[in-house]
């Protein structure tokens, strides 16, 4: 068993930064991809960042240039700084995780959501 706890969001005014947080924790061997997503309400959950072992990261369109994804694998961590904030990015932000877990079955584990509002 294996999860996701995420902090960080709140509102903040366009233009503004935001930092989340994902902490991993529980039967975990290794971590192969952090990733965060987002969904808006009306739309579909959509990927926004992921970072890989060997920590190549992949950003959507929309995010390229303002948004910053990291992880510390000693705390089994990832973050997501984001920066230049826009309106279109109100959303709820999912943390997801794949690895390895300790009895040898890989997971594939979902944060609960952390709000993130932009607005003046």
């Amino acid at each position: 068993q294996v999860q996701l706890v995420e902090s960080g969001g709140g509102l903040v005014q366009p233009g503004g930064s935001l930092r989340l947080s994902c902490a991993a924790s529980g039967s975990i061997f290794s971590i192969f991809l952090m990733a965060w997503y987002r969904q808006a309400p009306g739309n579909q959950r959509e990927s926004v960042a992921s970072i890989s072992g060997s920590e190549l990261t992949n950003y959507a369109d929309s995010v390229k240039g303002r948004f910053t994804i990291s992880r510390d694998n000693a705390k089994n961590t990832a973050y997501l700084q984001m920066n230049s904030l826009k309106p279109e990015d109100t959303a709820v932000y999912y943390c997801n995780v794949h690895g390895k877990s300790l009895r040898g079955p890989n997971f594939n584990s979902w944060g609960q959501g952390t709000q993130v509002t932009v607005s003046s």
